[in-house]
């Protein structure tokens, strides 16, 4: 089954919007052993996005379009595909009484503008959108199967999970997704990570291997190329094991954790908590750590000293060392991650303090300086690391990844200081 996605909104072929949807959606294909053979974007155009209905189901077998579904005059996806079929549009009563459901649960009313949002191509089925007002829909053309989706994120996310991907999965055969590995990898570039790994196509000539950056990390995703066998998870199982012996201590976990998932989990299995001190990271390490559902259970506090009288008041820093060694300096993260372990109490007490840009370095200390500490029971260090990126933002991303992966080395002692 040959597959291909549509995307649309002006927001997205102007830049102001990453589609993420596109990826999110040819991910998930591909466990179900569908290839998706393009992503295409269109504008708010009415004309455009039906020809681009049309072109796609006359070369496919699977169309998924998101966005265009809201109340305002630039939606028009429910219209196009009404062109593209040759129907009317028409206000479906199951949409319609799918909205006002939504409405009434949450004690709203509902605006008459939101009753185009139920005007459907003639003889479409409903899709229930059950964390949105906008419903989706299916139709066949040209023997095409095509689902409309909203283009919010997480509406698209929670329909094709309970209502698109469940009957993809029948359409190509399945009971459910083709067996999958993923191991996230964080300290390689992908090209790095390619070379490394250039023998696995010989050696596991069953096994589909696919890299997806999320900068810092990658993804190494392995996936089964065939219909459901039994031989699958072993092969599976024997392809991670060479990724995972291959990259070595590069890999953060086995199990596609991202970083503060592994760590997390790593806490919760020793039952230790976490403190964190940031300077330059300006609160993305507690970030990263609290976006992971449960981690009220060990993390216990975050500490933004940005300036040096903080760092000195709250953390405990010497003002001696402030002055004899800077604030980007070993000593002063060193006495960070003890001072804000000594405060809360914490098993660990992890600190950052760098130079993110684009300005403020010197040949010393340029521009992509960090100096990292981790402190615990009975133990304090801290390392210095340069990275070669000018970005403000990639620069903190990679502060803080690496923070939390000096953590997790220290919370499995065997892989050694990053």
């Amino acid at each position: 089954m040959k597959a291909e996605i549509l995307s649309t909104g002006d927001e997205i072929v102007s830049g102001g919007v990453n589609d993420t949807n596109s990826t999110w959606l040819a991910a998930t294909l591909l466990t179900m052993g569908v290839a998706t053979e393009r992503c295409v974007a269109v504008g708010d155009d009415l004309v455009g996005i039906g020809r681009a209905i049309v072109e796609a189901a006359s070369r496919v077998d699977l169309l998924l379009v998101t966005g265009g579904l809201g109340p305002t005059s630039d939606d028009l996806t429910s219209e196009a595909a009404a062109m593209a079929g040759g129907v009317e549009s028409v206000v479906n009563p199951e949409a319609l009484g799918s909205m006002e459901r939504f409405f009434a649960k949450r004690g709203w009313d509902m605006a008459p503008v939101n009753q185009k949002q139920a005007r459907l191509p003639k003889g479409a089925e409903v899709i229930e959108n059950g964390v949105g007002t906008a419903p989706g829909f299916y139709l066949i053309l040209s023997g095409c199967h095509c689902f409309f989706m909203p283009g919010v994120p997480s509406e698209m996310k929670v329909m094709a999970r309970e209502n698109v991907f469940p009957r993809i999965q029948k359409l190509v055969g399945l009971s459910g997704p083709l067996p999958s590995r993923s191991i996230t990898v964080f300290g390689l570039p992908e090209a790095e990570v390619g070379v490394r790994l250039n023998e696995f196509n010989r050696l596991f000539p069953g096994v589909r291997l696919g890299f997806r950056v999320d900068f810092p990390l990658i993804e190494v995703k392995l996936s089964w190329g065939h219909s459901k066998g039994k031989g699958a998870e072993t092969a599976l199982a024997k392809a991670g094991q060479f990724v995972a012996s291959t990259l070595g201590r590069r890999v953060v976990s086995t199990h596609g954790l991202a970083m503060e998932q592994e760590v997390g989990r790593l806490l919760l299995e020793t039952g230790a908590t976490v403190a964190v001190a940031e300077s330059c990271t300006g609160g993305l390490v507690a970030s990263m750590l609290t976006d992971v559902a449960g981690s009220s259970d060990y993390f216990l506090f975050s500490g933004v000293t940005y300036s040096n009288d903080a760092k000195v008041r709250v953390i405990g820093v010497k003002a001696s060392t402030l002055v004899s060694f800077g604030a980007v300096s070993e000593e002063t993260a060193r006495e960070m991650a003890q001072g804000v372990r000594n405060l809360t109490g914490a098993t660990y007490g992890v600190s950052t303090s760098g130079i993110a840009g684009p300005g403020g370095g010197n040949d010393d200390k340029p521009v992509g300086t960090v100096c990292i500490g981790v402190a615990g029971p009975g133990f304090s260090w801290a390392k210095r690391y340069v990275f070669p990126f000018d970005d403000r933002g990639m620069n903190k991303k990679m502060f803080a990844a690496t923070a939390l992966e000096m953590l997790r080395r220290r919370l499995t002692p065997e892989e050694g200081i990053l």
